[in-house]
C-alpha cells in the first residue's frame, strides 16, 4: 500500500458482522432506511437525509402521501378519495374516516363561499351521508347549514389542509408516513424491555446505546457494611425517611432511633427517642421528613420532632383508645389512624389531636394496618385480617380485594400506583390500586407462619420486592418472577422488617429479633462496620 493510500477508519468493519444486518433486515430494508431518513430530518440533519434518499433510492415518503400532500393542498378531493381508494391494506372503517375527512373539509371549506351553499349541500347528502360513519357526526354538519359554525374561511384554507393531512396520516397505514419520532420509540422500546428483562438492574443512571443492557449481582444489596446493636431487645420496625437522610427504628425496649444516613453511606446514631411504656410496633414518617410517628403495642401514638428529638404531641384517641396504625396525608398536616379497642375506628386528625374525619360504626370492621397513596387519593387498610379496603377520596367510592389468608402487613410502592401484602401463607401478593385484577403477582419462598412479617418496594424504579423471612433470612424478588433473585444470610433470629433507601438504590436495611438493625450495601467492600 502506497503512504498516501491512507484506509478510511470507517470502512474497517469485520465482513461477517457487516453481513448480519443485512441479513437481518431481509424485505424490512426500505423500512429501516425510510425511519432513519424520518430521524435525521427530525434532528435537523437535512442533507445528510437527502442524501441517503439519494443514495439508497429510498424516499422517506410514499407516492401515496405525496399524493395525498399535492392533492391535498390543491383541494383535489376527488383525487385524493382516489388515492385513499388505492390505497390496499386499509380496513373499511379507516377507509370511511379518511374520506369522511376530505369530505368534511370540501363541505366546511364551501360553506365559507358566498355562492357555495348548494354545493356544500350536496357534498353532504351525496359524499358524506352514505359513509359508514357515526350518524351523530353527520347531523352534526348538517347543523351547520343552518349555523354557519365552524366554516373554513379563504384565508384559513392552508392551515386547515394541512391540519386535514396530520389527521388523515393518524388514519392511514403506518408505511404511507412514517410516524413521527418512529426511531427514537422503537429504541426507547428496546431499552425499556432490556430493563423490564434485567433480574438486577438496579442502576437510576442513564442506559447506554452502545451495547445489549445487563446488569450484575453486584447492583442488588447483598453486603452486610454495618451492624447496629444499640437497641435492647428484638427489633420489630425499621424504615428509611422519604429523602433517605435517615434511617428510624423501633423495638420490643420500648424505644424508637432515629439513624443519620452519611454521606459515605454509613450510619450513625441521631436520637434516641424514650416515652413509651410498651414495645413499638409501627413507625411512619411525615413526606417532609420533618416528623416521625411512632404507635406503641396496644399503647398510645407519640409524635417526634426528627430535628431535636422531641416529643411533640401524644395522641390518644380518646376513651382510652388503642391505635393499632396510621399514616401520613401528603402535607404533612394531618394524619389518619386505625384502632380496634374500644371499638373498630378509622379516623383522621391534625397534628393537635383534633379529629377531622371519622369512619365507624356496627359493620366497621378491625382495622389492623392502613396506608395512604402519596398524592393523598386513596386511603388503604387491611380489615378483618383477609380484606384490602380502598377508599377513593376523589371519586367517593370504595372497594376490596379479598385474600383467602391472614395478611401481616401492607407496603405501597413509592408512586402509590401498586401496593404489597404479607400473607401468613408464606406468600406476597403484589396488587395494582388503580386498574381490576382477580389475580396478583405473587412471591415465594421467604418462611411465614406465626409473627408480623414487613416486605417492601425498593431498588431503582421499585423494581424489587424485599421482605424479612422467619428463618433469619431476607429475600429479595425481582418484581417480575416468582422466585427470590437474592437470599441474604447474617442475622440469627427472624428478621421482621426490611427497608429500601428510596434515594439509594444500593442500602438496605433490615430489623430483627437477634436485636440488631444490619445495613445491606451493593458493592461494597468486605469491611463490616460496628456500631456499639
Amino acid at each position: 500500500m502506497e503512504a498516501n493510500e491512507n484506509p478510511d477508519p470507517r470502512s474497517l468493519t469485520d465482513a461477517k458482522s457487516s453481513e448480519v444486518p443485512r441479513r437481518a433486515l431481509g424485505e424490512r430494508r426500505t423500512e429501516f432506511v425510510r425511519i432513519i431518513v424520518q430521524c435525521l430530518y427530525s434532528l435537523g440533519y437535512r442533507r445528510a437525509a437527502a442524501t441517503l434518499e439519494a443514495e439508497s433510492g429510498v424516499s422517506l415518503d410514499s407516492p401515496e402521501y405525496t399524493a395525498l400532500f399535492f392533492d391535498v393542498m390543491a383541494g383535489r378531493w376527488d383525487d385524493c378519495i382516489a388515492t385513499i381508494e388505492s390505497i390496499e391494506d386499509m380496513d373499511c372503517g379507516a377507509r370511511a374516516a379518511a374520506a369522511f375527512l376530505v369530505w368534511r373539509e370540501h363541505f366546511l371549506e364551501l360553506l365559507g363561499l358566498k355562492d357555495g351553499f348548494l354545493m356544500a349541500r350536496d357534498v353532504l347528502s351525496e359524499r358524506i351521508a352514505p359513509l359508514d360513519m357515526d350518524r351523530q357526526r353527520v347531523h352534526g354538519l348538517a347543523r351547520l347549514l343552518i349555523s354557519s359554525e365552524g366554516i373554513v374561511n379563504v384565508e384559513d384554507r392552508v392551515r386547515r389542509r394541512l391540519g386535514l393531512l396530520l389527521d388523515l396520516v393518524e388514519v392511514l397505514p403506518p408505511w404511507v408516513r412514517v410516524p413521527s419520532a418512529r426511531l427514537e420509540h422503537l429504541v426507547e422500546m428496546t431499552v425499556l424491555k432490556q430493563i423490564a428483562s434485567c433480574f438486577y438492574h438496579n442502576s437510576p443512571g442513564e442506559v447506554t446505546l452502545y451495547e445489549d443492557h445487563k446488569c450484575s449481582q453486584e447492583q442488588i444489596p447483598s453486603k452486610c457494611s454495618q451492624i447496629l446493636y444499640d437497641h435492647k431487645n428484638e427489633v420489630w420496625f425499621v424504615q428509611f425517611s422519604h429523602n433517605g437522610d435517615y434511617l428510624a427504628s423501633s423495638s420490643r425496649d420500648c424505644t424508637a432511633i432515629i439513624w443519620a444516613v452519611n454521606k459515605d453511606d454509613s450510619i450513625s446514631l441521631k436520637h434516641v427517642l424514650e416515652g413509651h411504656m410498651k414495645p413499638i410496633s409501627f413507625l411512619a414518617w411525615s413526606p417532609n421528613d420533618r416528623m416521625l410517628l411512632t404507635c406503641g403495642n396496644v399503647e398510645a401514638l407519640k409524635l417526634w420532632d426528627v430535628c431535636d428529638g422531641t416529643c411533640k404531641f401524644t395522641f390518644t384517641g380518646g376513651a382510652n383508645r388503642i391505635i393499632s396504625s396510621c399514616a401520613w396525608f401528603p402535607e404533612s398536616e394531618k394524619i389518619v389512624c386505625g384502632s380496634w379497642e374500644p371499638d373498630n375506628r378509622i379516623f383522621a386528625c391534625d397534628l393537635e389531636g383534633n379529629e377531622l374525619e371519622v369512619w365507624e360504626g356496627e359493620r366497621m370492621p378491625k382495622v389492623t394496618d392502613l396506608a395512604v397513596t402519596p398524592d393523598g387519593r386513596c386511603l388503604i387498610s387491611i380489615c378483618s385480617n383477609k380484606e384490602i379496603l380502598i377508599r377513593d377520596f376523589h371519586r367517593g367510592n370504595e372497594w376490596k380485594i379479598h385474600e383467602e389468608h391472614s395478611i401481616t402487613s401492607l407496603s405501597l410502592s413509592s408512586d402509590g400506583q401498586f401496593l404489597i401484602v404479607n400473607l401468613n401463607s408464606e406468600e406476597i401478593h403484589l396488587w395494582s390500586i388503580n386498574v381490576s385484577s382477580s389475580l396478583p403477582d405473587k412471591f415465594r419462598g421467604h418462611k411465614q407462619g406465626k409473627y408480623v412479617i414487613r416486605s417492601c418496594f425498593g431498588g431503582s424504579n421499585s423494581l424489587f420486592v424485599a421482605s424479612g423471612s422467619e428463618d433469619s433470612q431476607i429475600y429479595i424478588w425481582q418484581r417480575h418472577r416468582e422466585t427470590p433473585i437474592k437470599i441474604l444470610t447474617g442475622h440469627s433470629m427472624t428478621v421482621n422488617c426490611v427497608s429500601w433507601n428510596p434515594a439509594k438504590p444500593h442500602m438496605l436495611a433490615s430489623a430483627s429479633d437477634d436485636r440488631t438493625v444490619r445495613i445491606w450495601m451493593a458493592n461494597v467492600n468486605n469491611n463490616t462496620k460496628f456500631h456499639m
